[in-house]
């Protein structure tokens, strides 16, 4: 067990209770449905967050039971387990644990989007050799030495590594000059932290030729941005990085900005994660306030998922479909994918399949990239960052080139 796993007994003896089944296959019928988990933040600042997802996941399992369900199983449908992580990570931890200790004959789990809360339910999820999926973008989620859990997105790492050039390149291409100078302000949560480490105490920052003006860190939520905005003002940095993890903060960081004569036609934010483009940030904060916002995402709707996309808006009146839904969506058919292969429900043989994928078809439609697999820690090889940027009320992607279906913008008066 990894340093610093800390469980309790009572944790323990339930998650090894759920153990003693996993071994165990059974005969999936109509009757007998097979069994997914998502424990998402169903309550507290990152609810929206987890609702999106739950979408996403609850479309992929109707279709999925619509189309005949899993057909090496002898067509057993599937069943969404739901559990509120909510706001902490106890929370997400005990959520998990009941869980697992509640539905013994679970296949797989997902969750629990805010990498702070995934670090602890994957704690439980490992003990009971649950195969987890997460779109989470923390590093030490796949850096723990854990063969149970699978990370769909790009770690916070690899987001840095390609945020800082993009961003450059756009500012590039807008003003012909290269911005010399940036500011960031972070939450303390995992993910956003595992971006600015790198570029920070990595010197991403200084061999990119980028001083960095000031590095300010808070604890969510946010209750006043004035004197984070005050500072922004003073320093005038050529561009901002806005490290928040949740539509709250975000909206409030973005409007005192505006407020105090900063708006995106002269300071350039770019923010990092899904939250940023959700249609709830724009109902909250407005157009004029969001246009302009640039964010990096583990994933976003390729062509591929066209049709999809289409149906998902019809089926929820949601306006677009983000990271957060198709990411669930994903998950689900990676696992009806395992199902297929395995031709049992077993965790232990389930998540040996997830292992051993390597396919650009079925659920790798569903995750930028052209092959879907993971590597021994169950990081995703080769992922992608997508950068989406909010234009005329709507985020479209505007990076790499191979996904973009706009041009980037950037203020000429900046940079």
């Amino acid at each position: 067990m990894p340093r610093g796993m800390d469980l309790s007994r009572r944790s323990l003896l339930l998650a090894g209770a759920a153990t003693m089944t996993m071994g165990r296959a059974w005969a999936a019928t109509e009757s007998k449905p097979v069994e997914m988990a998502f424990v998402l933040p169903l309550s507290g600042p990152w609810a929206r967050d987890g609702l999106l997802e739950r979408e996403g996941a609850e479309m992929a399992v109707d279709d999925v039971n619509k189309s005949g369900g899993i057909k090496a199983l002898g067509g057993a449908k599937m069943k969404l387990i739901i559990a509120d992580a909510g706001d902490t990570p106890e929370k997400a931890k005990d959520a998990t644990q009941r869980v697992i200790s509640q539905y013994p004959g679970l296949v797989a789990g997902a969750g629990c989007w805010l990498s702070s809360l995934t670090l602890a339910a994957t704690e439980v999820s490992e003990r009971a050799h649950l195969p987890w999926l997460t779109l989470s973008y923390a590093d030490s989620i796949t850096d723990r030495g854990f063969h149970y859990v699978f990370q769909t997105s790009p770690p916070g790492s690899t987001q840095a590594r390609q945020t800082l050039p993009a961003v450059i390149a756009v500012a590039v291409a807008a003003t012909g000059k290269k911005p010399a100078t940036t500011m960031i302000i972070t939450d303390n949560t995992a993910a956003p932290l595992s971006v600015v480490k790198p570029m920070v105490e990595g010197g991403l920052l200084k061999k990119a030729g980028v001083k960095l003006l000031a590095e300010e860190i808070f604890t969510p939520p946010l209750s006043d941005a004035t004197p984070l905005a005050q500072k922004v003002r003073a320093l005038r940095p050529d561009f901002l990085f806005q490290f928040t993890s949740n539509v709250p903060d975000d909206a409030l960081m973005l409007e005192t900005l505006t407020e105090m004569g900063l708006p995106r036609s002269v300071l350039p934010v770019v923010g990092n994660g899904a939250h940023i483009v959700t249609p709830e940030l724009l109902k909250v904060a407005g157009k004029n306030i969001m246009d302009g916002v640039m964010t990096g995402v583990g994933n976003w709707p390729t062509k591929k998922a066209e049709s999809l996309v289409e149906r998902f808006k019809k089926r929820t009146g949601e306006p677009w479909m983000g990271q957060d839904s198709i990411s669930a969506y994903g998950h689900v058919m990676i696992v009806k994918w395992a199902l297929e292969k395995t031709k049992v429900a077993n965790r232990e043989k389930v998540n040996a399949a997830i292992h051993a994928m390597g396919t650009s078809t079925g659920p790798a439609d569903y995750f930028p990239g052209k092959v879907l697999k993971f590597d021994a820690n169950g990081r995703r090889s080769g992922a992608p960052l997508v950068i989406v940027q909010w234009q005329n009320g709507t985020p479209v992607t505007v990076g790499p080139p191979e996904f973009a279906v706009a041009k980037a913008i950037w203020p000429k008066k900046a940079g």
